[in-house]
């Protein structure tokens, strides 16, 4: 298994990754290509697939900032789901770092919602419960209230307002 970083939506098998982005995502909880190709030029971000046995098994889309690396969307496509590469990529991505790392889930009121968290937290992610609301990436929606997800342990509600303010402006600009 190997990971590839792509830097643009004209590189090879950015086609096929990003079906499986719309494939994985509700709308609310995606990016429209153009701000993609936008957001790909950024240094700090990156676009990772992930390739097994030359078949691509899903993507890992993240940031790299000072204080956090944060999982900004992560997916393995519908054929490759629930034959251990979700736990493999986030296993060997924990591995390359000293820094915590944070991502958003769903609000655990579904069972879906309730079996993702549990996959992480088996991986040992810790479920924080401090109120967290993102902006909508759809224009005249209301924002989106999710939860942070945190490895190696849980974040204080001082250390949520801190990422609120010195990263959502990264994450989250027009």
């Amino acid at each position: 298994m190997r990971r590839i970083r792509l830097k643009s939506i004209s590189d090879k098998y950015f086609e096929n990754a990003w079906r499986i982005y719309e494939e994985s995502f509700p709308i609310e909880e995606r990016r429209l290509i153009d701000a993609q190709a936008h957001v790909m030029k950024n240094p700090n971000y990156h676009f990772d697939i992930i390739i097994d046995e030359k078949q691509l098994v899903g993507f890992l889309l993240w940031w790299d900032f000072d204080s956090y690396r944060y999982i900004d969307h992560f997916a393995t496509s519908i054929q490759q789901r629930n034959k251990g590469f979700g736990k493999l990529i986030l296993e060997e991505f924990i591995g390359r770092t000293d820094k915590p790392i944070v991502l958003e889930v769903e609000l655990p009121n579904s069972t879906i919602n309730q079996r993702r968290i549990n996959f992480y937290e088996r991986i040992g992610f810790k479920l924080n419960s401090h109120y967290y609301e993102v902006p909508p990436s759809v224009t005249d929606q209301l924002p989106i209230q999710l939860l942070l997800i945190s490895y190696p342990t849980l974040l204080s509600l001082k250390d949520v307002e801190e990422f609120v303010e010195l990263y959502h402006p990264i994450l989250f600009k027009d």
